[in-house]
């Protein structure tokens, strides 16, 4: 028999009242990300930049442009130090693998990777890698630092110890960017087949390759490895959440044309993608199975890329003036010119 004490009729009044108010506010249903521009920090300089890497232990920023490695006091909001990479062309980012006391650098002018002193910033070396070296990640599971090169669709690993070339994966198409998850999975992009492919680290061998589709050329990666899930930024203007184990496509959120950077934070379930149109799309890991578009968040045009600080949970992206759009590339501001001194770091959080 159900009881109908008034006191108990009034607790479930109560409490029914309560989970209205407060089902808005509960994980699987954010309202909107509250994110806002925190602060600029400015570089200045001239000419292009690429990808940028966080060190969480340090609190660095290592941000590509040119042939350097700036490096930035994330919590100072200030530079702090420079890698000259030498390399003839571009220098595409720049990874710390910090047990080895050692950074490495993807140089595209030379295929090859710079070896750098942590705490000095010094060289100590460089080793060739093969042509179109672009992303770099290090592995701490395997301990050992890749290069994904475009034009060799291949994928080389190096001894972080020795700077000696171990070996190569060859791959099924250009590779774009890598994810690790530090327990022995590595995986890329392949952005001419629209694919995501998986690596042994240690073994070096490929060990599968999914379609994800709806998803076309994917550019950017980011990895929940609690949950094992992927997240690729697409330049169909989507950003797709995949199975890590399985490559199932499980949702999608629309994102803005040129993406090249997705990012995820574990502290607040959000997953992003910066696009060359200067926005920031937040979207929300409701469940393992479930993503919801929460934010998109003007930043500036041409901030593609970007980094997030898991104690802070705020993001970076950078960017510079560009000047008129050139009349061969209209709609892509990746190919307008960069307006001399105007290289910044943009901060951005609750």
């Amino acid at each position: 028999m159900h009881s109908r004490n008034p006191r108990t009729w009034l607790v479930a009044g109560k409490l029914f009242i309560a989970m209205l108010v407060l089902a808005p506010l509960l994980p699987g249903a954010p309202q909107g990300s509250g994110f806002k521009l925190i602060r600029k920090i400015p570089i200045g300089g001239e000419g292009r930049w690429d990808y940028l890497s966080f060190d969480p232990e340090a609190r660095r920023l290592y941000v590509s442009h040119l042939a350097h490695i700036v490096v930035i006091d994330a919590d100072a909001g200030k530079v702090v130090g420079d890698i000259d990479t030498g390399d003839p062309q571009f220098t595409h980012r720049a990874v710390v693998a910090r047990e080895f006391g050692r950074i490495f650098t993807s140089n595209a002018g030379n295929s090859s990777v710079g070896i750098f002193d942590l705490k000095t910033l010094a060289k100590i070396d460089e080793v060739k890698t093969d042509p179109g070296t672009d992303a770099i990640i290090y592995d701490p599971a395997s301990k050992r630092v890749f290069t994904f090169n475009g034009r060799s669709k291949n994928s080389t690993a190096i001894d972080p110890a020795t700077g000696k070339l171990i070996g190569r994966v060859p791959l099924p198409g250009r590779p774009e960017f890598p994810e690790v998850d530090g327990r022995g999975h590595l995986w890329v992009n392949i952005a001419d087949k629209s694919m995501i492919a998986s690596i042994d680290p240690e073994t070096l061998e490929l060990k599968a390759s999914w379609p994800v589709a709806p998803c076309v050329e994917p550019s950017g990666l980011a990895a929940d490895v609690v949950h094992h899930r992927l997240f690729a930024g697409c330049r169909n203007k989507l950003m797709v959440m995949v199975n890590a184990d399985t490559g199932a496509v499980l949702g999608s959120v629309p994102i803005g044309p040129g993406i090249d950077a997705d990012r995820f934070d574990p502290g607040n379930g959000y997953a992003y993608a910066s696009t060359v149109d200067g926005m920031l799309t937040i979207a929300h890991e409701d469940t393992p199975d479930k993503l919801t578009l929460v934010d998109n968040v003007k930043t500036q045009i041409g901030a593609r890329t970007m980094e997030v600080d898991p104690k802070t949970h705020h993001v970076y992206v950078i960017s510079a003036d560009l000047g008129p759009p050139t009349a061969e590339a209209p709609d892509n501001p990746r190919a307008w010119p960069i307006l001399p001194n105007t290289f910044v770091v943009l901060e951005y959080g609750k």
